[in-house]
């Protein structure tokens, strides 16, 4: 190729204002950046490199039909409009979701933080400090406000906790209930209808049946394994399940528990009177309800269920030195490596909001915590006084802060509902034609006495004002809570604001987010999160609305919403959309669910076979299991493709069992196969589905599509291709898009009458994440997707072609080029050097960098995906820091650095042991610290040194509080 001849079409031109449009922001590649990478790449455009890339038959032929891109000015006025259409009424509904007071520090320190919003999930522990310790503080007041010894840090959804609880618990049987079959749940019929119906879609494809009946009335039977009560139960009245919990441990039941955790300040936790599990939601500890979404659910059990619990636990261990420090334990439970026999398919959580609610403990502490939820009981003992001079007859007789009136013989429901609305006030309206409401913690005098008008007008009674809330208490003294909780001294220090101030910035220095350096995890899509799509969230008329308030009242959602899942459909090529799953693998399991059903419905249902190739990330397999599929391994050829004679020998031998074929496209190992269609086309051809992992679609938006491709569903990551953040491990959203015949099997949800396939706890998930996505397409545009997809598929080969001759990549496509992402090959630099994979990973950190994503999909290597948000500036800076650890390497091969003593086997350097008077290296503090140049004005301090990897799993120690000695 001639150097000066790269073609000027090299660079997608949006028009002559390219520089000021959003997506000019949002790719860090330039023009000229252009020309200078598609000269090492060895290439004449950008064309040039995506012909050779993406295969001819399945790349788009037209644009896709999206709308004309907003300025970032123009998409501020049209989500304010949408935004000003959403009415924010006083709403006491309850049923799970509760008006809350986010403190303002945790607001601007946390959720709009991007050093908070932008990390990725704390698997290297080292650059991961400040919010494990964060997410530590979280499992410790679960801990404590539950009574149990062990929780997790945090999973997706109250009714997705249920569901874990139930197949937790089905996993935990006796030998001798496994031997009987007992395969049955009694759930006590005053439970939340999302969280049945949530429990019931997890059930069926397990052969789980969910026995529903009153607990007073329980009788426990051989097929009965385990019971699911709710504390206070759906009417909002507390019961005392001390005697029905003995019963059903004596026959060997066990026992898992829906706790309101605001309650259980006061109420008798359900650790102490003998639940073996406690789950719930912790949205009313400061998180907002966004519509539904997201808050981060809680769970926890008994120590000895510790290796069958699902999600992440945080740990203690210690580093090389013997500091303590902070990790996720027992990650040997996970997907990534136990698959098809993992405990769960949780992949994402939801960290953020775990953060912020741990932090709310921390602010708050053992008194603040009580003091609220003490006057939100008050104010509940104060309106049942007032209502009953009115003639409603309460009918909770024990109660936190729910209360349910039988009506006066000349009220009616609708003349209440008329009045609460004309004075915007939203409440529980039953069946039967009760009405109730769930105080809150921002209900307040003038609220107190809105409700009380509401009340008396209906019942043609006058109303004394309130002028105060005595404080009292209606809980019987055999359910008070007489326990103490929150004593550690994290939970004791930080109630001023500048002390939170400063504990949150000290723990946020601990960590590599976006805001430091690129992180170029493979298959993780570490792309910007931009600041114009992130601020809407902040405003009340999102972050405040209740999912099940009435239509009308949520016009800006709803309007979002339909717009969004129309963007979604013309960018995937279906015909239908789904926003309820609230995590990827949550998507992989709804879209495998709307694939039994639709095969049930053909009389197909027999087929329970999912073919799946090796190279897929854990989560599928785990999923297929868990939406009661058998899985069979297809495997991959020496090129990391789909080995075609063992596919076409699968799907031959199980063709009349196979209902789906998973496959990620481009593949876990970032290449574009050419067979897609062939593999499509055979699959179909046995009479089954293709599910299309939408893990690695950020490499096919605006060039292609599943739709397109051949698949038949797919789930997409919203915090991954549509830049939504990572959140330190979540919050995800999770959408499935399905082509037409698919259309009709969809999530539904039990309070819109549907809940066939149900998924989450709230109608549209998590609703209060969509803003952002929102925004990128619209700000992006079609020209702006699309030269997004071409920019992160040449930062990678361009990447690839800077490291190809030191390290080499492992796989490459036909034409030797890769996707969106490689992987770097280090198995040999091992097996020479002895530095592995993860020296390597631990060295990146003294250079200021996140690790690639570490021994996936192939042990013994890093994979690498650059984004099409970084600079040329800081690609060829990480390159420059790759080639100088080559070097180091290339150093202890040589003898010229001690094999046993060296800056790779003794990374990172922690800021202690540079700082030292003892340092005992064969090499020099600079060495260690200061490798190249660029760190003199960019070094970040990492707090401690390696960490014991086995220590923390050894002896597991998941609170504040306890200790190795």
């Amino acid at each position: 190729m001639d150097n000066t001849e790269i073609s000027r079409n090299s660079f997608f031109f949006v028009g002559e204002n390219w520089g000021t449009t959003f997506a000019s922001r949002h790719i860090g590649i330039n023009e000229e950046d252009t020309t200078v990478m598609l000269r090492k790449i060895g290439v004449n455009s950008l064309d040039e490199l995506i012909e050779k890339t993406i295969p001819a038959n399945i790349r788009l032929k037209t644009p896709l039909g999206l709308t004309s891109p907003l300025t970032e000015y123009e998409f501020s006025r049209h989500i304010s409009e949408l935004a000003n259409n959403n009415k924010l009424y006083a709403t006491y509904i309850g049923m799970g979701w509760y008006d809350t007071i986010t403190p303002a520090v945790i607001q601007r320190n946390i959720f709009e933080n991007p050093v908070w919003y932008t990390s990725y999930t704390p698997y290297q522990t080292e650059v991961s400090q400040g919010r494990l310790e964060a997410l530590m503080n979280f499992q410790t007041a679960i801990c404590d406000l539950t009574a149990m010894p062990l929780a997790n840090c945090s999973l997706l959804d109250e009714a997705t906790a249920a569901a874990e609880a139930v197949s937790m618990m089905y996993a935990l049987r006796s030998r001798t209930q496994q031997k009987a079959g007992a395969n049955v749940v009694f759930v006590d019929e005053n439970i939340f209808p999302q969280t049945l119906a949530v429990m019931n879609t997890r059930a069926i494809p397990q052969g789980i049946e969910l026995r529903i009946g009153k607990y007073k009335e329980f009788e426990p039977t051989p097929e009965i394994f385990a019971c699911i009560l709710q504390y206070p139960n759906s009417n909002g009245n507390v019961e005392d399940y001390t005697a029905f919990t003995k019963k059903a441990h004596t026959a060997e039941c066990k026992v898992a528990v829906a706790a309101d955790i605001l309650s259980l300040a006061l109420l008798t936790p359900p650790g102490e009177w003998g639940a073996d599990i406690v789950f719930g939601t912790t949205q009313r500890l400061g998180t907002p309800m966004f519509y539904g979404g997201p808050s981060a659910a809680y769970f926890a059990t008994r120590d000895e269920f510790k290796r069958n619990m699902p999600g992440r636990i945080i740990g203690w261990s210690k580093d090389k030195y013997g500091k303590l420090c902070y990790r996720m334990a027992l990650q040997t439970r996970e997907q990534h490596i136990k698959r098809e026999k993992a405990t769960s398919n949780i992949c994402t959580s939801q960290a953020l909001l775990a953060t912020m609610a741990g932090f709310y403990a921390v602010y708050h502490g053992q008194e603040g915590i009580r003091k609220i939820a003490f006057r939100i009981h008050s104010i509940t003992v104060l309106l049942e006084k007032e209502l009953k001079k009115f003639g409603y007859t309460q009918v909770n007789v024990h109660y936190f802060d729910t209360l349910r009136f039988e009506l006066p013989e000349q009220t009616s429901a609708q003349q209440i509902r008329t009045i609460a609305l004309s004075k915007e006030v939203n409440l529980r309206y039953y069946d039967n034609g009760d009405v109730g409401f769930s105080i809150d913690e921002t209900t307040d005098i003038a609220a107190v006495n809105i409700l009380l008008s509401i009340f008396a007008i209906a019942a043609g009674k006058d109303y004394q004002k309130i002028e105060e809330v005595p404080e009292k208490s209606n809980i019987n003294q055999a359910l008070k809570r007489s326990t103490h909780f929150l004593t550690h001294e994290v939970f004791c220090k930080y109630h001023t604001e500048t002390e939170m101030m400063r504990y949150i910035k000290r723990l946020d220095r601990k960590d590599i987010s976006l805001a430091q350096s690129m992180i170029s995890l493979g298959s993780c899509t570490m792309k910007l999160n931009a600041a114009s799509e992130m601020l809407p969230l902040s405003r009340p008329e999102f972050m405040g609305m209740h999912p099940l308030v009435p239509e009308e009242q949520a016009e800006g959602y709803r309007e979002l919403i339909k717009n969004l899942s129309n963007d979604l459909k013309i960018i995937t090529g279906f015909a239908g959309v789904s926003l309820q799953p609230n995590s990827g693998a949550a998507g992989e399991y709804a879209g495998l669910r709307v694939i039994r059903a639709y095969l049930e419905s053909i009389g197909q249902g027999h087929r329970n076979k999912i073919l799946i190739p090796a190279s897929a990330h854990g989560t599928n397999p785990a999923s297929a299991v868990q939406a009661g599929f058998d899985t069979v391994i297809c495997a991959c050829d020496e090129h990391g493709n789909v080995d075609m004679n063992d596919l076409h020998a699968k799907a031959e031998e199980y063709k009349d069992e196979l209902a789906a074929l998973m496959i990620t496209y481009p593949s876990t190992h970032g290449i574009f196969e050419t067979e897609i269609k062939e593999i499509c086309d055979t699959i179909h051809n046995c009479g089954a589905q293709v599910y299309m992992d939408g893990a690695n679609m950020n490499a096919q938006v605006g060039l292609t599509n599943p739709g397109f491709i051949g698949a038949d569903v797919c789930h997409l990551n919203l915090h991954k291709t549509f830049a939504s953040p990572h959140g330190g491990g979540g919050p995800g959203v999770g959408p499935i898009c399905v082509a037409e015949h698919l259309v009709p099997f969809l999530p539904g949800h039990s309070n819109l009458g549907n809940s066939q396939n149900q998924v989450s706890s709230a109608p549209f998930g998590s609703a209060g994440i969509l803003p952002i996505t929102y925004g990128y397409i619209r700000m992006m545009g079609m020209q702006g997707l699309t030269q997004a997809t071409k920019i992160a598929i040449l930062n990678a080969n361009y990447l690839a072609a800077c490291l190809k001759d030191t390290y080499g990549i492992v796989y490459q496509g036909a034409n030797g080029f890769v996707g969106h992402e490689m992987i770097l090959e280090c198995r040999k630099l091992h097996e020479e050097t002895g530095i592995s994979e993860n020296d390597i990973a631990k060295r990146l950190m003294d250079y200021g960098y996140h690790a690639p994503t570490l021994s996936f999909p192939v042990h013994g290597t890093l994979m690498i995906e650059p984004t099409e948000s970084e600079s040329l500036s800081e690609l060829d800076n990480f390159v420059n820091v790759m080639l100088n650890i080559w070097k180091e390497i290339q150093d202890v091969k040589s003898g010229k650095a001690n094999k046993d003593d060296n800056v790779l086997i003794n990374a990172p350097h922690p800021e202690y042991e540079v700082v030292s008077d003892h340092w005992e290296h064969n090499y020099t503090r600079e060495k260690a610290a200061y490798p190249i140049e660029s760190l003199r004005e960019n070094k970040f301090w990492i707090n401690v040194a390696r960490v014991d990897n086995t220590l923390g799993d050894r002896k597991l120690l998941p609170t504040r509080y306890e200790t190795f000695e």
